[in-house]
């Protein structure tokens, strides 16, 4: 289950898909590394991604390939692995500001927006672990 605290639904999920996985999906074959085109997403895939899908049929898309980030490529690959599903939802980390662009701003997002768990790299920052207030731990993730 994903839940989204203090959001409004609007056009801010979107989807990051691996680069290869693209033309399946959209009417678009283009390399998109950012959050910030939109794209038409095929009639016939719709159905199966209702969360990035926006009223017109668009969506908001992101790529990534295993040479500009490889964690993250390799997460959604698992998750492919797992679903059959060749991308994951995204949404910008911001609560009424800019997109965070550092660690500091992340943490600050993450301590006002009363979030489960923050991971950045190798860290797991979360507000409540069990028998615990608060705790920071570094992890080995994929």
């Amino acid at each position: 289950m994903i839940v989204f605290v203090n959001r409004f639904f609007h056009p801010d999920l979107a989807p990051t898909i691996l680069r290869e996985a693209v033309a399946e999906w959209f009417e678009t074959d283009d390399d998109l590394p950012f959050m910030m085109p939109v794209h038409q997403i095929r009639e016939a895939k719709r159905a199966q991604i209702p969360a990035v899908t926006h009223v017109g049929g668009s969506g908001r898309l992101q790529t990534v390939t295993r040479e500009s980030n490889p964690r993250y490529y390799a997460l959604i690959e698992a998750f492919r692995a797992l679903t059959g599903m060749p991308m994951v939802l995204n949404t910008s980390l911001n609560e009424n500001e800019p997109v965070v662009c550092r660690p500091e701003d992340a943490l600050d997002c993450f301590l006002r927006t009363k979030m489960d768990a923050l991971v950045m790299g190798n860290w797991t920052v979360a507000l409540e672990a069990p028998g615990n207030k608060g705790y920071a731990e570094r992890t080995e993730l994929l």
